[in-house]
């Protein structure tokens, strides 16, 4: 279970959607949270790697270790 607080504009308009389509606020928060969950985890992913610097290696470098 997940209780979200929303401005009074966002709630509205969720609100209007969802009368609009005859489908429930719950329906398009799970969409909106499903559509761009992955993307927040590829960001947090990203930072997190970022924090980490390893060796990296140029495309010559790659190359010349495949004796391309």
């Amino acid at each position: 279970m997940l209780a979200i607080r929303l401005d009074p504009e966002i709630e509205k308009r969720l609100d209007a959607l969802a009368k609009k389509t005859g489908r429930t606020k719950t329906f398009y928060a799970r969409e909106a949270i499903l559509e761009h969950l992955e993307d927040l985890e590829d960001v947090y992913l990203a930072t997190e790697r970022l924090q980490r610097p390893t060796k990296t290696y140029s495309a010559e470098d790659v190359k010349h270790e495949l004796g391309l």
